[in-house]
This record gives structure tokens, C-alpha cells and sequence, in this order.
């Protein structure tokens, strides 16, 4: 049932997704789990993109399928209401890479769990980064990015914002696409997350350290 989703999304039959999702909500299924098999989707999406099997066109309807997923699931997950005002957080997808799927599922979970969360959007530059880190003195910067490209742009953004001072009192943390802690080390992140659940609890474990 799991790759009969992820084959869908990929195959960008939106239609029969959509019914399948319905499906396994009806029959009771964590929501989490169909978020995972979307992220799966987006990550097989990324690869025959980045191979030339797949164009533009293929990314943007892909994303669409994922943004609608998502909208049934988001309803369906308890926040935590015992949290609140955590801390802030600078977020956004790093430029050159126009993927909103994770990182809007991540804002969601962070808002629900307590934190003010800035989402600066997709395709943000290093100068957009550091003019909203010095606006509002966020406690935690997170920097998303789904293509293999995305790397080397939150790289650079990590080392504007040491550059710039900006560094000191705060965490960064990364997530996205095939990202591990080789990653993390290579652009400079203090922690990535593998998915909205686990940014959450990195997140809950910095304010509260």
C-alpha cells in the first residue's frame, strides 16, 4: 500500500492518489506515515529530475499532488497544546530550489507545537536570510532544500550568516531531500531533521537546553 502511493505521486496520477489517501485515513492509518511515503515520492521525483528523466513541468505537478496531500493531512494532526511560545524561528527553502512541500508540513508542525515560525518562502537568497534573522532575533534558523543543489546555496547562507555575526545564541538546522549528517557537516548546520516530527524535537530540545 505504501509504494502503491509513492508509485502514484510519481507516475503524477493525482486522482487515484488522492482516493488512495482517503483510503488509508478511513482505515486508520497514521498520517504521519502517508507524509513519509510523500516525502519518499518527492525524493524519487528530485533524482529523475536531476538524471534529465524528469523536467520542470514533472516537479511543479508533482508539487501540487504533495500540496494537496498534505492539505487532507494537516487537519488530522494533534498539536500540542501545552506548548506554547517556545521560541522564533527563521525558516525558509534555500535559493535555486522552489520545493514548499517539506517545509511548509515542518511549519506546520513547529507552529503547532509552540513556536513562532517566519517562513520566508522558497527560493530564498542569503541576503533575505540575514535582513529577517537581524529583524526579528530568531532563536533557531532552519534551512530547507529538496534538490542535491540546495546544498551548496545552504552552505553558503550558513557562512553569510557567520560572517555576518549572526551566528552566536542561535541553531541551525537543516532538512530536505536525501539529507543526512554528512550534509550537515558539509554546509556547517548544527543539526538536520529527517522529518517535520524529528525538527520538532530538535527544536523543543535547543529552547528548552
Amino acid at each position: 500500500m505504501s509504494n502503491d502511493l509513492i508509485n502514484l505521486i510519481v507516475e503524477l496520477d493525482e486522482d487515484e492518489a488522492i482516493e488512495l489517501v482517503h483510503h488509508r485515513i478511513k482505515e486508520g492509518e497514521d498520517p504521519l506515515n502517508i507524509l513519509g511515503d510523500v516525502k519518499e515520492a518527492m525524493s524519487v521525483v528530485g533524482e529523475k529530475y536531476q538524471k534529465n528523466e524528469y523536467f520542470l513541468s514533472e516537479l511543479i505537478m508533482t508539487g501540487e499532488i504533495s500540496k494537496d496531500i498534505t492539505d487532507i493531512i494537516q487537519p488530522l494532526l494533534k498539536p500540542d497544546t501545552n506548548s506554547k511560545n517556545l521560541g522564533k524561528i527563521v525558516l525558509g527553502t534555500v535559493f535555486g530550489d522552489i520545493h514548499d512541500i517539506g517545509k511548509d508540513i515542518v511549519k506546520f508542525m513547529l507552529d503547532t507545537n509552540g513556536f513562532k515560525v517566519f517562513d520566508l518562502g522558497v527560493d530564498v537568497s542569503k541576503e533575505k536570510f540575514i535582513e529577517k534573522i537581524k529583524e526579528v532575533n530568531p532563536d533557531i534558523i532552519a534551512l530547507s532544500g529538496f534538490l542535491t543543489l540546495a546544498y551548496d546555496a545552504m552552505k553558503e547562507i550558513i557562512t553569510e550568516i557567520d560572517k555576518a555575526g549572526l551566528r552566536e545564541n542561535r541553531k541551525i538546522m537543516i532538512g530536505g531531500g536525501q539529507i543526512d549528517d554528512s550534509i550537515q557537516i558539509y554546509v556547517g548546520a548544527d543539526a538536520f531533521g529527517k522529518d517535520a516530527v524529528e525538527a520538532v524535537k530538535i527544536a523543543k530540545n535547543w529552547v528548552s537546553g
